[in-house]
């Protein structure tokens, strides 16, 4: 039932080495990974702004941000942060390494006040803290590269987390994809779940580990991938509202993937010998654009369903109770690596500016509820580069949209993707404006040999946007500095009028 999920890390193409600071709350309520792949990113007090007008409580980082961090300071947010999955190695070998980072990144907010680690004052005995070593380890695409460090880094880590004597709050844990277990060929049903055989010794030494600390499973699970690649996975069954064709195993009835995931992974750690180990869903989503079934509508239906099935109770078949869930993600990330898919850079309920692409119920009740957006955004001047209508030499035009979109983002281009509508016109003019904007409007990257110009109609239409840019603030300053510049010319050359005509 597990799909392989080819996929590049969050942060420069590798996997990342995700430290956990939350507490476990018993699954009620969702958290969000913010992932920070993006050309031009909001500002994080206005992003942090917007997670508490959400009411989210629960948030995953994928690097230790001092900036993000910083804005998270004073709130009641429960985080977690990362580092790259190739720092693995290092902590494995090196215990003081694993010592520098734990106290860098754990005591150093151990403060009254701080980043919301809850650890200046007592804890409930059944809530803990945990710290995830690595991100997806065992995948396979990564052919053996962290298997067998993986462990060590992980003791080593909860070693200096016990020698910060935080040792009865803060667990380690490993978010593994869901790779790591499956079902036999020959009976593929979840009752029949096992860990793969190749990882199988390995995966179990950790999750002895676990247990021995009272520590989660993290698995990350994407029924979305089941879709992509197979036009004969059955549509319904990604989803959470019903299908005619349910899956059966015993008394145990399926009508969903998730489900069936899911407890494919509870078979496999009742055959390792942990029945009860308690699991979270570090990692959970659906795309909006970069494929024929990431769109908004898909995308509403599954999370809002997710949201309401994981909060609900009702667990699932082989599991009764709620579902801790992490829903990927928080925002769309421009520089992601799309050899996985074109769909990688589009998995955010909110769109690169903060503005929701749809309303969802973050409580699951389904209220349709709507997200309030991050608030105070300053964009680019609008203004857009497109083809020149009146260029008529258009041979170096299919290599100059290549070069355009080699070095920007054309994922909405593709096929079933929002702008996979447009003319090959507005192709191009697609392609030269995201370089435009992606390289902060400068003119000299809107002429293409004389094939683009710029322009202040918007070129949008109802399916595709083409976006404007978010302002960093050297750009803000610089068109705050232009102006600032033409109203004292215009002031002096008024003053020049009066005094000498």
């Amino acid at each position: 039932m597990s799909r392989v999920r080819v996929l590049e890390c969050d942060h420069f193409l590798v996997a990342c080495l995700v430290f956990t600071m939350f507490m476990v709350s018993g699954g009620t309520s969702v958290g969000v990974n913010w992932g920070t792949m993006a050309t031009h990113q909001l500002p994080p007090d206005k992003v942090v702004q917007m997670l508490r007008e959400n009411g989210i409580k629960k948030l995953k980082l994928f690097e230790a941000d001092e900036k993000i961090l910083g804005a998270l300071i004073g709130t009641d947010i429960e985080v977690m942060v990362a580092i790259p999955n190739n720092m693995l190695l290092q902590m494995s070998q090196d215990y003081e390494a694993a010592e520098s980072w734990v106290y860098t990144n754990v005591s150093g907010y151990h403060y009254h006040g701080g980043v919301n680690i809850k650890l200046s004052y007592p804890l409930a005995p059944s809530r803990a803290l945990y710290v995830a070593v690595g991100n997806e380890p065992f995948l396979q695409t990564y052919n053996d590269t962290y298997l067998h460090i993986t462990l060590p880094a992980l003791k080593n880590i909860q070693r200096a987390i016990n020698k910060a004597d935080l040792g009865s709050k803060v667990k380690t844990t490993v978010p593994f994809n869901a790779d790591i277990y499956n079902s036999p060929v020959s009976n593929p049903v979840p009752s029949a779940g096992e860990f793969r055989s190749d990882v199988r010794n390995l995966t179990i030494e950790i999750i002895q580990f676990l247990h021995s600390n009272d520590a989660p499973f993290t698995v990350n699970i994407y029924p979305f991938l089941s879709l992509y690649g197979n036009n004969y996975f059955p549509l319904d069954f990604a989803f959470f509202d019903g299908t005619n064709k349910p899956v059966r195993d015993g008394d145990m009835v399926y009508t969903n993937v998730f489900d069936a995931n899911f407890d494919t992974l509870i078979w496999a750690l009742d055959r390792a010998g942990y029945p009860d180990m308690p699991i979270i869903v570090g990692e959970v989503g659906w795309p909006t654009d970069g494929d024929k079934n990431a769109n908004i509508r898909n995308a509403k239906r599954f999370n809002q369903g997710l949201l309401r099935h994981a909060l609900s109770g009702s667990g699932t078949p082989a599991r009764k109770g709620k579902i801790d869930v992490y829903l990927f993600s928080l925002l769309d990330e421009n520089g992601k690596s799309i050899a996985p898919g074109s769909f990688e850079r589009h998995w955010g309920i909110f769109d690169y500016d903060g503005k929701p692409k749809y309303e969802l119920d973050l409580s699951g009740l389904m209220e349709n509820k709507g997200l309030a957006p991050v608030e105070g955004v300053t964009y680019m001047l609008r203004r857009w580069c497109v083809l020149n209508p009146n260029a008529d030499d258009l041979e170096e035009l299919p290599d100059s949209v290549d070069y355009a979109c080699s070095l920007s983002d054309c994922t909405s281009l593709g096929y079933g993707s929002s702008c996979n509508n447009l003319s090959i016109q507005g192709n191009a003019s697609y392609a030269f404006n995201m370089y435009y904007q992606i390289n902060n409007q400068k003119p000299w990257t809107c002429d293409f040999s004389g094939l683009a110009m710029v322009t202040d109609k918007d070129p949008s239409d109802d399916n595709c946007q083409f976006p404007v840019m978010i302002a960093y603030a050297s750009s803000v300053l610089l068109h705050r500095g232009v102006l600032d510049m033409l109203l004292r010319f215009i002031g002096e050359y008024i003053v020049f009028l009066l005094l000498f005509v």
